[in-house]
């Protein structure tokens, strides 16, 4: 269908919600009117009183492929995500074989995506030591900005930058408007704390506070302190991944009223969980940085409500069941990482509906923010005249429990089975073209390789 009228009692318009019906035409949005203006005989889809809402974009994924697709791939990625609202995924650059360090690495896994996504897809680049000279090609052959690590990735492919790699990257990028998205963690604190966890007489790598004191905050404080100051110098835009440290915030603060080209986000599962619930030997909650106690989730929420965080964004980062070490429990052996691409949406609206947050006020976090981080904010993120009509339909007062059954990422591992959920996806369009609809996928995958448009 070519033409169609989304109608519906709460539309998410300009961060307000209000009755409207989005005009779709050859996959774009060309007016958002009043309910009644439809004309006679139009194809109209009236979904009642469930949220209209842009489709989510998740600008924080780990798809994986090519190289190590037993752990993700493109074609499970997508529908996950399809299921969950997202319309549009970043996929990160490392743990694919080869990672997306260059223009011929990037090419190989545009070529990979190609007839797999069920959405639309963007790649990021990777700023690894000696790879400066590439990034501006990389920007013109797609990429929509660049992610580095301060500290080992824990892939031997994704090496690790120091300050003075970091330096030069941000040099190069400050002439782009291209993004330098960055795990800020350092090692020295990293280091001392794994010395004193050495010498203490009892190793009990099953205990989760243990793995908590293996990374603290000190070592992301540290990292963002040293970033905020490589921006002050280079004015290149900066972009902190997976906030967990509450005790950054300040200094993020600062950097914000000195009006710097500097933000960050948080995930759900650190808005979510808290260190104080998370029992011994459950490796399925390990990540990178670690999921922190009770006190510090409240000050990522207010983070995000004062505006100091612009965003949520998933970090799906799924592997085998092997790699979680289920068996021994082991923090230390274990993979990091936590899959929830499908559940992104639910899982913040959970936690948000609680605090009081609007479905407007969401939507800016899931979906306009990261937008604007990629570069796409011409096409997509919002409800508008002119953008893609990428949409999601969803329920905010249904309830859902998730098991493994209706899990559609590669490997139902998740630290979220059995909890009950609020907001029910119904329905995502991508493009005006309906890619899930009523617990189906469209019968073909859709997507396409979105590059930067703004």
């Amino acid at each position: 269908m070519t033409e169609l009228f989304v109608r519906s009692s709460r539309v998410v318009v300009g961060g307000e919600v209000k009755p409207a019906a989005v005009h779709v035409k050859a996959g774009r949005i060309v007016k958002v009117g009043e309910p009644a203006d439809v004309p006679a005989g139009a194809p109209v889809h009236d979904v009642g009183a469930r949220v209209v809402m842009a489709g989510v974009v998740d600008s924080h994924v780990h798809v994986n492929e090519p190289g190590r697709t037993e752990w993700e791939g493109f074609h499970t990625a997508t529908r996950s995500a399809a299921a969950g609202g997202v319309t549009t995924l970043v996929d990160m650059p490392l743990n694919s074989i080869p990672a997306t360090t260059s223009v011929k690495a990037l090419l190989t896994k545009a070529e990979a995506l190609h007839g797999r996504g069920f959405i639309d897809v963007g790649l990021w680049g990777g700023v690894v030591p000696g790879n400066a000279g590439e990034l501006v090609d990389m920007v013109r052959e797609g990429a929509l900005g660049f992610k580095c690590f301060m500290v080992d990735s824990g892939v031997a492919e994704f090496a690790h930058v120091g300050e003075v790699d970091l330096e030069r990257a941000m040099t190069v990028l400050a002439t782009t408007r291209a993004p330098l998205l960055v795990h800020a963690e350092v090692p020295g604190p990293l280091d001392e704390a794994k010395r004193q966890l050495d010498a203490e007489p009892v190793r009990d790598l099953r205990s989760y506070w243990r793995y908590v004191r293996s990374r603290p905050k000190a070592a992301e404080d540290e990292a963002i302190a040293q970033l905020v100051a490589l921006c002050t110098k280079t004015r290149a835009r900066t972009h902190v991944v997976h906030l967990s440290s509450s005790t950054a915030l300040d200094t993020l603060r600062r950097a914000r009223e000195r009006g710097l080209p500097f933000s960050a986000e948080t995930t759900p599962h650190y808005l979510r969980l808290a260190a104080e619930d998370i029992p011994d030997g459950r490796t399925e909650f390990k990540c990178a940085p670690p999921i922190r106690e009770q006190a510090n989730r409240e000050a990522l929420w207010q983070g995000l409500h004062d505006g100091t965080l612009s965003m949520v964004v998933t970090d799906h980062s799924p592997c085998t069941p092997e790699l979680k070490k289920f068996e021994l429990g082991d923090f230390d052996g274990a993979w990091g990482g936590i899959a929830s691409l499908q559940f992104g949406l639910p899982l913040v609206w959970t936690e948000a509906r609680a605090r009081g947050v609007s479905v407007g006020q969401l939507s800016g976090w899931l979906s306009q923010a990261p937008a604007a981080l990629a570069g796409l904010s011409a096409k997509k993120g919002t409800i508008a005249v002119g953008l893609d009509a990428d949409l999601v339909v969803w329920d905010p007062e249904a309830s859902f429990t998730v098991k493994k059954d209706r899990i559609l990422h590669r490997h139902p591992v998740t630290p979220y089975l059995g909890q009950t959920l609020f907001g029910v996806v119904h329905e995502t369009f991508v493009r005006g073209q309906r890619v899930f609809g009523e617990g189906q996928l469209a019968e073909r995958p859709l997507g396409q390789w979105v590059r930067s448009v703004s």
